[in-house]
């Protein structure tokens, strides 16, 4: 029996996840949400690590510090992330499996960046897809069907105010600010001291995208369809 989760958080590498939507993982966890992330792959090779071990031991201790209840790395290769049919299948048997109610991904384009990250866009935007889908034993056995209600993106460019062209929203993350960044500095292979300015440049855009929505700190999550609701009073207040 697989575990049941609130949310699945899907990157493309180990440190995605806890520098785009950290903070928000983090304040769902302290509301008593079951976490739980997937990255696509294991970031190796990479300059700054000994080998796969060593980011596999950093996300461990970054997931245990928002809270994260179940964390896992698929097999699908770093710098050659692709959106094919054995990744859509591979993503979307993690959700049939922990059946969550909202998958955060990531979302839009990172020039100067990873490609994967685009790349991993497509996957989980797919996968959502599949895994609601019936009469596909051959490619998922005895996992059922799971519909997922919601679906969001997270942000890893950080050169503009407005990083998606879908409705938006700010999480305000003012008191899971400080467990954001205590989680990225668990990536040591990536964030040494000499890359420290990464470090305040992620606390500056969440001071900055807090400030926009009134908030000490905030994370912009968008969504792939227009917003709506039947309680408007409800929404707003």
């Amino acid at each position: 029996m697989h575990e049941r989760l609130d949310v699945i958080a899907v990157g493309a590498h180990p440190d995605d996840i806890e520098i785009a939507c950290g903070g928000a993982l983090a304040k769902l966890a302290k509301q008593g949400h079951k976490v739980g992330i997937v990255d696509l792959t294991d970031g190796e090779p990479t300059p700054g690590s000994a080998g796969p071990h060593v980011r596999i031991e950093e996300a461990r201790k970054a997931a245990e510090t928002l809270g994260v209840a179940h964390r896992v790395t698929l097999d699908l290769p770093n710098r050659r992330l692709f959106d094919t049919f054995e990744a859509r299948v591979a993503l979307a048997k993690e959700f049939r499996r922990h059946r969550p109610r909202l998958v955060i991904g990531l979302g839009g384009k990172t020039p100067a960046a990873s490609p994967d990250h685009y790349q991993a866009s497509l996957i989980i935007e797919a996968a959502v897809f599949y895994a609601k889908l019936t009469k596909w034993e051959a490619h998922f056995g005895d996992l059922e069907p799971h519909l997922i209600p919601r679906h969001l993106e997270c942000f890893l460019s950080f050169r503009d105010g407005s990083p998606s062209e879908h409705p938006t929203l700010v999480v305000d993350i003012g008191d899971t600010l400080e467990m954001k960044i205590a989680a990225v500095k668990c990536y040591a292979s990536q964030f040494p001291p000499a890359k420290a300015h990464f470090l305040e440049r992620i606390r500056t855009v969440a001071l900055q995208r807090g400030m926009a929505a009134g908030f000490a700190a905030g994370e912009t999550l968008a969504s792939p369809i227009p917003w709506g609701t039947r309680d408007l009073m409800g929404l707003l207040f």
